[in-house]
């Protein structure tokens, strides 16, 4: 059975500023700029790659999950990347969206593209890209934060329920 799980995480009040995320180490994270279109379209071909095994109803070959572009210059999206030496090695975004009708929210952000290097994991750069994405999202008003992933994927589950994100919806699938 595949089927994917969308995470929602009610943001309260934090102590700390968003300008704790600008820099980590080596890495330094900044908002994505036009420059960084051909290093970001292949890091979304990674992301696809790496999501092939969760979902065989993926097209073979190059495919496209996002729009990069609109990402950048949408004043209702935040496309962060994470660099080390000038490479881009992490990205994620969020993005205000409108909420269903029936719920008592009437915006919420939508959290995707989240990526790091294989090279560069387990260092923290997910968890301080997902901060700074809370942080925005919340500066933009938004108290409900959603994002999916796939059921199967733990690590990336793992990741999510570290800063507080648990499952919500469970989307399923048949395939004829």
């Amino acid at each position: 059975m595949r089927y994917s799980v969308i995470i929602n995480i009610r943001c309260g009040p934090r102590s700390d500023s968003a300008a704790g995320w600008r820099e980590g180490g080596r890495v330094k994270y900044r908002e994505a700029e036009w420059q960084d279109l051909p290093r970001l379209q292949e890091l979304e071909q990674r992301v696809i790659d790496a999501e092939r095994p969760f979902n065989v109803s993926i097209r073979a070959g190059k495919t496209t999950y996002y729009d990069i572009e609109h990402l950048i210059t949408d004043d209702d999206s935040f496309l962060l990347v994470a660099e080390e030496a000038g490479k881009i090695i992490g990205t994620g975004y969020a993005q205000i969206r409108q909420s269903k009708t029936s719920l008592e929210h009437r915006h919420h952000s939508y959290l995707g593209f989240m990526y790091v290097s294989p090279d560069f994991r387990r260092r923290g750069i997910n968890t301080r890209i997902l901060e700074a994405l809370v942080d925005w999202s919340r500066q933009h008003g938004c108290s409900n934060i959603y994002l999916e992933v796939y059921a199967r994927n733990a690590q990336a589950i793992g990741a999510y329920e570290k800063i507080g994100f648990e499952p919500c919806v469970v989307e399923m699938k048949l395939m004829l």
